[in-house]
């Protein structure tokens, strides 16, 4: 059996669920043209599982570090199921505000998505109330204290879903002093993998997605 291509894979999955929406399809052209970086991007296949995650766990309070163009919001957005949920999106970069925000804002469900720009862990702090769901798609630098951020907030039976935990397979590469971000996804994995806290499995979707459920007392 021959190698299989990644991206003809990705195209066959993607023409066997469900449609892109029209906002997103324009929201990825957009990204993909005018934005450095477009691999950040949620996707199509990615946005799809958020939205299904989001359905099956019925949250009322979604936190998400790291919005970049907003996709991966807008995703988790059409999944939302109780009238009164609502996400608390976080980006650093202050250039992207302006079309995240007029994205958001033609969006169903602008309602529930409330953007913030700043630093994530002090953004956090501020924020009211516990957390039933979190995406985690920032400063891979952060994620150890993210994680333990988010874990002080996150209500038993919630969900933390961590994106690029595989980081292109630097993980499994001798990892060059500097490398402080390889560094702390592999601190995080780490982190995770001990935490008697939680019950984690690791999806091997894109750069590697960790889906992890605080347990209850």
């Amino acid at each position: 059996m021959g190698m299989i291509d990644s991206l003809e894979m990705e195209q066959y999955i993607c023409s066997h669920i469900d449609k892109e929406p029209e906002l997103l399809y324009e929201l990825d052209r957009f990204t993909h043209t005018k934005v450095l970086a477009p691999r950040m991007l949620s996707g199509h296949l990615q946005g799809m599982l958020l939205k299904m995650l989001v359905r099956m766990a019925n949250p009322s309070h979604i936190l998400e570090i790291g919005t970049f163009t907003g996709y991966s919001a807008l995703s988790m957005a059409e999944g939302l199921l109780k009238d009164d949920a609502h996400i608390h999106t976080i980006e650093i970069d202050d250039e992207l505000e302006p079309k995240i925000r007029s994205f958001f804002e033609r969006s169903l469900h602008s309602n529930k998505l409330h953007l913030h720009i700043g630093d994530a862990m002090e953004i956090i702090d501020s924020l009211e109330g516990d957390f039933d769901f979190c995406f985690m798609d920032g400063n891979k630098r952060d994620y150890p204290a993210y994680y333990d951020k988010v874990m002080s907030r996150l209500v038993c039976g919630g969900y933390i879903l961590a994106d690029n935990v595989l980081w292109d397979g630097k993980i499994l590469q001798p990892v060059h002093r500097n490398d402080t971000q390889t560094k702390a996804i592999m601190e995080f994995n780490d982190i995770v993998a001990s935490d008697d806290r939680v019950e984690k499995v690791i999806l091997p979707i894109r750069d590697g997605l960790t889906l992890i459920r605080k347990k209850s007392l």
